[in-house]
């Protein structure tokens, strides 16, 4: 059988993104069956003791300050990122654009303005930082997981490249995403499947599963990605990271591709990923303090608070209260999910803070009115980039040798929204009317839970998982019940990690009364023994066009959480 033209263009493509690689930096990689690759930058022999020591500086506030003074050069940190980014290409296929000299020849440029100058370039002077392939660069394609989109430039930069450039920083790299964007899970057809770094069996999730893989090898000490219904928040809780999903049209989106474009009632934002809560704040204050309104059009003129960093309107974050959602009532967590909202609570009130439980609110009429919006063009905006080249749509993220027992034959979402169809602009408009009255009824049920908190506020914030389970077998992430609540409702919400599986710890629980048949699946996937050592994220929940007190509070409940951990010793 003739390979196709558009199999073809995959496989030119793939190549040279392979011969992108240096040679010296090709490792030998470990055989398949090691799950967990964390560990085998340190291990391969390709890094110097003084690349490793950059690269584990996971402290971004740190690293920049040794970048400021000159202690590390711009160029040996972003050569050390590049070596150790290549390493993690190898281990778990998470890169797509590859462009060593333009990133290295941009560090030396940025270490001779402080040379000759004495000042740094900006605030993120001389910092090497990973862009999900969605971000455009000059000179450089933005294929975006569609092989029709091979062999597009970009003629300018997108809007934050811009201003990271600005800032000083080094782009450096771009990472994997989904045919799509639209899937929970990373693999197209152009650059192939991107795995979990700590279980290679796992998914790092989606969209933005090219950053978590990475960020989660330390191939990068602060990554950008996107997030429409947990894009962001899924792959930072599968891979034990920090992000930040920020309010719409917080931060600058002009000139990045993204899947349904023209699609604003539920609009996609960008955020930063890192292995520090330093790196979130750090980005996102750069990024508002550039004044990113001046160039795009649709960011809100509202500068960096302080008022609002230090919590004036929580009290000044002496007794913060929160409200945890253990079940969202749609499909109840995994046991690990459980035990890291137990170790919160304790955490939180060990430190001072109050917690109560948060009664989930019309959660299954959000996620229905959501995903019908999401797919109110009938599946047009897939299947027209996907015929521009031929290439097939892909149905489902499972290897099809591979494909586990429990994958749903039809996920929650397919029963709710129906099949495909095209909705009138009444339709729409309809749905829109809906989740404004939606987004009304879940204030007004935040607002009354001044009633219970016993400090004369509301709940500063809600903690829930990020996703009912941990990192998954490829194929069988189809949660983001979560996640989209989120982004409906526009909250500001962070995710940050708190413990691993521990098989000895988290036995599977019995079958409850199943809300679905979805739920029943999920119950049904869990394996303490599979899942054994994969990170347990929860995502904290705050107002909208709240970023600054959002962050101020995640550093809260992180020093909390290790404060809670040195003394019981968990992990």
């Amino acid at each position: 059988m003739m390979t196709s033209d558009w199999q073809e263009k995959c496989a030119r493509r793939k190549q040279a993104q392979l011969e992108s690689i240096p040679k010296e930096w090709i490792i030998q990689c470990p055989p398949d069956d090691q799950l967990c690759v964390t560990n085998v930058p340190t291990q391969c022999g390709l890094l110097s003791p003084r690349e490793l020591e950059i690269t584990n500086t996971v402290d971004v506030e740190a690293l920049l300050r040794k970048l400021q003074t000159a202690e590390w050069s711009s160029f040996e940190v972003t050569t050390a990122f590049y070596k150790r980014a290549i390493v993690a290409q190898q281990l778990t296929n998470c890169l797509t654009e590859i462009f060593v000299e333009k990133a290295l020849a941009r560090s030396k440029e940025l270490d001779e303005i402080l040379k000759t100058t004495g000042k740094t370039a900006g605030p993120l002077h001389g910092l090497p930082i990973s862009l999900k392939d969605q971000f455009a660069i000059k000179g450089l394609e933005t294929i975006m997981g569609y092989v029709a989109w091979i062999g597009r430039y970009a003629e300018c930069d997108s809007v934050l490249v811009e201003i990271l450039n600005e800032c000083g920083a080094v782009p450096f790299v771009r990472t994997n995403v989904p045919q799509t964007l639209m899937w929970g899970e990373t693999h197209n057809h152009v650059f192939g499947r991107t795995v979990n770094p700590f279980n290679r069996y796992m998914t790092p999730g989606g969209s933005t599963g090219g950053e978590g893989a990475l960020l989660a090898m330390r191939g990068s000490p602060l990554g950008v990605g996107t997030d429409i219904g947990g894009s962001l928040r899924i792959p930072s809780a599968f891979c034990g990271l920090y992000t930040l999903r920020p309010s719409y049209e917080r931060l600058p989106y002009c000139g990045a591709v993204n899947a349904l474009e023209g699609q604003e009632s539920i609009s996609s934002v960008l955020g930063p990923m890192a292995n520090s809560m330093s790196g979130v704040k750090i980005f996102t204050r750069a990024i508002i303090d550039s004044r990113p309104w001046n160039k795009d059009p649709l960011v809100i003129r509202k500068e960096w608070s302080e008022k609002e960093y230090r919590l004036e309107f929580h009290g000044g974050g002496k007794q913060l209260c929160f409200g945890i959602m253990r079940d969202n009532g749609v499909v109840k967590p995994h046991p690990p999910l459980h035990r890291a909202m137990v170790m919160f609570k304790d955490a939180l009130e060990a430190a001072g803070h109050k917690v109560i439980d948060w009664e989930p609110h019309r959660h299954l009429e959000i996620y229905k009115n959501s995903e019908t919006i999401f797919a109110a063009d009938g599946g047009d905006d897939y299947r027209i980039q996907c015929g521009l080249s031929g290439e097939p749509l892909i149905q489902t993220m499972s290897p099809k040798e591979d494909a586990h027992e429990s994958a749903l034959d039809e996920p929650l979402v397919k029963t709710l929204v129906g099949k495909p169809h095209h909705r009138s602009a009444y339709e729409l408009w309809q749905l829109h009317k809906e989740k404004r009255e939606l987004r009304k009824s879940h204030l007004d049920h935040w607002e009354a839970t001044v009633k219970r908190t016993g400090t004369g506020r509301p709940i500063d914030a809600i903690i829930s998982p990020a996703v009912a389970y941990p990192a998954v077998p490829h194929g069988l992430n189809t949660d983001s019940f979560y996640t989209t609540l989120c982004n409906a409702m526009d909250y500001s919400t962070s995710v940050f990690p708190v413990t691993f599986v521990d098989s000895s710890l988290d036995k599977p629980h019995p079958p409850h009364e199943f809300y679905n048949h979805e739920d029943e699946a999920i119950h049904q996937l869990y394996d303490s023994k599979l899942f054994d050592g994969c990170p347990v994220g929860l995502q904290l929940i705050g107002r909208t066009q709240e970023e600054e007190a959002v962050i101020a509070m995640t550093e809260i409940v992180d020093e909390a959480l290790k404060i809670y951990k040195a003394k019981t010793g968990r992990r």
